[in-house]
C-alpha cells in the first residue's frame, strides 16, 4: 500500500532570502535520507512560507526494501589455521555481519578460495524510518544561525511546532521541547491553529486559514495581481524576478495594492527612485507606455484587502520620508565641485595598511597610462580614461552615496555629467565597478573597461603586498571577484594582458610618478599571477573544458589571460584530430629534453655548421617556420607545430641529442630549447592526456 507523509517545520519568520534555499535543502536531504534507507516513494512536493518549511511525500512504500547479499570475507588460508580451526579474522568478520562461523561458505576466485556469508536484512516499517527525519531537520545549515531560550541548539529561527503525519497517524519525535503532532498554524493575524486529519489535507486546510503554502502558487497569484493593477491603470510594470521571489517569501496570503508619491520627486535621477522603491521598500516601480517613470508603485501586503487604503497610505508615508532625504542630498551635493570631493578623498582611507583613497586614485592613474599604451588606445580613449582615473571615486563622499551606498558609480556618472564632464568620462566613472558579481554586466566602453582593470589590478596588488591574501572562504575585500572581473573584461574586449610584464610596468610607473605605496608589490607578482590563474581555472571548469587542458594552459609559462583562454580553445578544437597524440607526444619529448639544457643556452644561436645529418637541417628550417607562425596567432602556431611533427620524429630517429661532443650536444639542446619555448606558449603540454 502506498502512503502519504507530511513533514512541517514551523518557525518564527525567516529572512526572505533564506526561504527558497532552505526548502531546496530540506528536499535534497530528505531524498538522500530515503535513498540511503532504501525507502521507495513517488514524489516529494515542497511547501514554504516565511513561517514554515514543509514536504508532502507521496507513493511512500510500507517498509524498507529487504536486503539479500553475499558478503566476501578473508581468504580461506587466513580464515582457518592448519588444523581447520576458525581464526580471529574469520570470527571477527562474521560477528561484524551479525552471523557466526557456522554461516561461512567458500567460493573460489582465480584459483584462491575466499570466505563468504549470505546475509539477509528484513526491511523496517516506514514509520520507524520516518522518525529518523529528526536528524535530517537538525542537520540543516543556514547562512546565519541563532540560539533561543537556554538551548545550545542553533537554527535559522526558533522552531515553534512540528507536524509529522503518515496518512492519518502521527510519527513521534521531538526537537528540544517541541514534539510532533497534527496541529499547524494558520496566518499569524487572519488564521488560527488547525488540526490536520490526514497528510493529504495539508494544503487545503491551510488555505482555509489564509496561508497559501505552495510557493509557486503564491508567486503566480502575486504576479497576477500586479498584472491586473497594471492593466487597470495603463501602467507598465517590470516584475523583477529577484524582487518577486523576495516578496513571495515575505507573505503567506498576498494582496497587491498601489500607492503614489509626489511628482516633484521625479526630478531626482530615476536610479535613486528605483533604489528607494525596489531595494529599500520592496516596491515594484511603474512606467507609462513610453517607458517614463511614474509617481506610483505597487507593493504586496501579507494579508487580505481589509483597510487596504490605510496600508497604502502608510507605505506612501514611509517612501516619502526616504525620497525627501534623497531630494535634500541631491540638491546639496550639487553645491560642491568634483574638485572639492576629490580633495576630501585625501582624508578617506582606502585601507589603513595601504593608503588613502586619493592615493589609490593616483596609483590607478599611473596604471591607466600603462594600459592605454599597452592596449593601443587612441587619443580620445586615453584622454577619457586618464581623466576618469583622476576623479572616479569622488562620489563616495557625496551625501547621496552616503545614504544610498548601492548607488556609488551611478551617482558619480550623474554628477559628472551635471558638472560638464565628457560623457565618456562619466560613463567610465560608473563602469569601473563592473562586474559587480561573478556573472554581472561588463563595461561597454573602452575607457570604462581600462579604468575597471586598473582599479582591480591596484586593489589586488596592494592587498597582496599588505599581506591580506584570501584564504579558504575568507575574502573580505572581494579580491576573487575582482580577479574574475579582470579575466572577464580581458576576454570580452579580446585584450592581451601579460600580467607578469604589466605588473612590473605598473610598479615602475607608480615609482616614476612618486605615487607608489610603501609596500613591496614586486614580491607578490607571482602570487597574483597564480591567484588570477585560479579564477581562469574556475571559469574554464564552468565552461566544461577538459581538466587536462585546463591544467596544461594554466600551468604553462604564459601569464597572458587572453592567451591562456585562446590556448585552451585551440587544444580543445584539435583534441580529436587523428595526429593529436603524435603531435603532443613529440612536443613533450622536446620540452623534457630542453629542460636539460644549461641556462646559458637560452640566449645562444644554432650553428648549422655543427649539423651531422639532414634531419637536423630539416628541423631547424621547421623551427624557423614555427617562429614565424607564432608571431601571427596561437592557431597558426599550433598548425605549424603539427606540420613539423614528422620532422621532429625523423630528428629523434636519426639524432642522439646528448652527444659526447660538448659543442654538438649544446647546439642540439639550443635547437630543442627554441622549439620548446615556442610550444610552451600553448601551455605545459606534458599535462595533456593523449591515448
Amino acid at each position: 500500500m502506498a502512503h502519504t507523509f507530511l513533514l512541517e517545520i514551523g518557525l518564527e519568520e525567516m529572512p526572505a532570502h533564506v526561504v527558497t534555499p532552505a526548502i531546496k535543502q530540506l528536499v535534497k536531504r530528505t531524498a538522500d535520507y530515503l535513498k540511503e534507507q532504501r525507502v521507495d516513494y513517488t514524489d516529494i512536493k515542497p511547501f514554504s512560507t516565511p513561517r514554515r518549511l514543509a514536504l508532502l511525500i507521496t507513493g511512500l512504500a510500507d517498509k524498507q526494501e529487504d536486503v539479500s547479499e553475499s558478503v566476501k570475507g578473508p581468504a580461506k588460508k587466513i580464515a582457518q589455521d592448519a588444523d581447520g580451526n576458525w581464526t580471529k579474522a574469520a570470527i571477527g568478520f562474521t560477528r561484524g555481519q551479525g552471523l557466526t562461523p557456522d554461516d561461512i561458505t567458500f567460493k573460489e576466485i582465480k584459483g584462491t578460495e575466499y570466505v563468504y556469508v549470505d546475509k539477509f536484512i528484513a526491511g523496517e516499517d516506514v514509520a520507524t524510518i520516518l522518525a529518523g527525519l529528526k536528524d535530517v531537520i537538525t542537520a540543516m545549515t543556514f547562512p546565519t544561525m541563532m540560539k533561543w531560550s537556554t538551548h545550545h541548539f542553533q537554527y535559522i529561527r526558533p522552531i515553534r511546532w512540528l507536524v509529522a503525519l503518515l496518512d492519518s497517524d502521527v510519527i513521534p519525535f521531538s526537537i528540544l521541547n517541541v514534539t510532533t503532532g497534527r496541529t499547524t498554524r494558520g496566518h499569524r493575524f487572519l488564521g488560527k491553529e488547525v488540526e490536520i486529519a490526514t497528510a493529504a489535507d495539508y494544503e487545503e486546510d491551510l488555505t482555509h486559514e489564509f496561508v497559501i503554502a505552495d510557493a509557486d502558487k503564491r508567486k503566480a497569484l502575486i504576479k497576477q495581481q500586479i498584472d491586473k493593477l497594471a492593466s487597470d491603470n495603463d501602467w507598465t510594470i517590470n516584475v523583477d524576478a529577484g524582487l518577486l521571489e523576495e516578496v513571495n517569501n515575505l507573505v503567506e496570503w498576498p494582496t497587491a495594492f498601489a500607492g503614489k508619491f509626489d511628482e516633484k520627486y521625479l526630478t531626482i535621477p530615476e536610479e535613486v527612485l528605483i533604489t528607494s522603491m525596489r531595494d529599500h521598500q520592496r516596491f515594484f516601480y511603474v512606467r507609462d507606455a513610453e517607458g517614463k517613470l511614474l509617481p506610483n508603485f505597487v507593493s504586496v501586503r501579507n494579508g487580505n484587502d481589509h483597510d487596504i487604503q490605510n496600508v497604502a497610505a502608510g507605505n506612501e508615508k514611509v517612501l516619502t520620508a526616504r525620497l525627501e532625504d534623497a531630494m535634500f542630498f541631491y540638491t546639496e551635493d550639487q553645491k560642491k565641485t568634483i574638485a572639492d570631493y576629490v580633495d576630501r578623498l585625501k582624508s578617506v582611507s582606502f585601507h589603513d595598511k595601504i593608503s588613502t583613497m586619493a592615493e589609490k586614485m593616483n596609483r590607478v592613474t599611473a596604471i591607466v597610462g600603462v594600459l592605454a599604451k599597452h592596449l593601443g588606445l587612441n587619443d580620445a580613449q586615453t584622454k577619457a580614461a586618464l581623466r576618469a582615473s583622476e576623479i572616479y571615486k569622488f562620489d563616495l563622499v557625496t551625501g547621496m552615496v552616503g545614504e544610498f551606498a548601492e548607488l556609488q558609480g551611478v551617482m558619480g556618472e550623474k554628477y559628472a555629467l551635471l558638472q560638464g564632464e565628457d560623457p565618456a568620462v562619466a560613463q567610465a566613472v560608473r563602469e569601473h565597478y563592473e562586474p559587480i558579481s561573478a556573472d554581472g554586466a561588463l563595461p561597454t566602453s573602452v575607457p570604462g573597461a581600462v579604468l575597471a582593470l586598473a582599479d582591480k589590478f591596484d586593489s589586488i596588488l596592494t592587498f597582496f603586498a599588505a599581506g591580506m591574501i584570501p584564504s579558504g572562504s575568507n575574502d573580505p575585500y572581494a579580491l576573487r571577484r575582482q580577479a574574475t572581473g579582470i579575466v572577464r573584461i580581458a576576454t570580452d574586449q579580446k585584450w592581451s594582458l601579460p600580467i607578469d610584464q604589466l605588473a612590473q610596468d605598473f610598479i615602475a610607473a607608480e615609482t616614476q610618478a612618486n605615487v607608489a605605496p610603501d609596500l613591496d608589490q614586486a614580491s607578490q607578482i607571482e602570487a597574483v599571477i597564480g591567484f588570477v590563474k585560479d579564477r581562469i581555472r574556475k571559469i574554464l571548469r564552468s565552461a566544461k573544458q577538459r581538466h587536462d587542458i585546463i591544467d596544461a594552459v594554466t600551468t604553462g609559462s604564459s601569464s597572458d589571460v587572453l592567451q591562456i583562454f585562446t590556448a585552451a580553445d585551440i587544444l580543445a578544437s584539435h583534441a580529436d584530430d587523428a595526429n593529436f597524440k603524435d603531435v603532443i607526444e613529440s612536443l613533450t619529448r622536446v620540452i623534457r629534453l630542453a629542460q636539460k639544457a644549461p641556462a646559458e643556452l637560452a640566449s645562444a644561436t644554432v650553428d648549422a655548421n655543427l649539423f651531422e645529418n639532414d634531419s637536423e637541417g630539416a628541423l631547424d628550417k621547421g623551427v624557423a617556420e614555427v617562429a614565424t607562425a607564432a608571431g601571427k596567432s596561437l592557431a597558426d602556431l599550433y598548425a605549424a607545430l603539427a606540420d613539423i611533427q614528422p620532422a621532429i620524429a625523423a630528428y629523434f630517429e636519426a639524432t642522439m641529442v646528448m652527444d659526447k661532443n660538448d659543442d654538438v650536444r649544446n647546439n642540439r639542446l639550443t635547437e630543442l630549447s627554441r622549439l620548446a619555448t615556442l610550444a610552451l606558449q600553448l601551455g605545459d603540454l606534458d599535462q595533456l592526456i593523449v591515448k
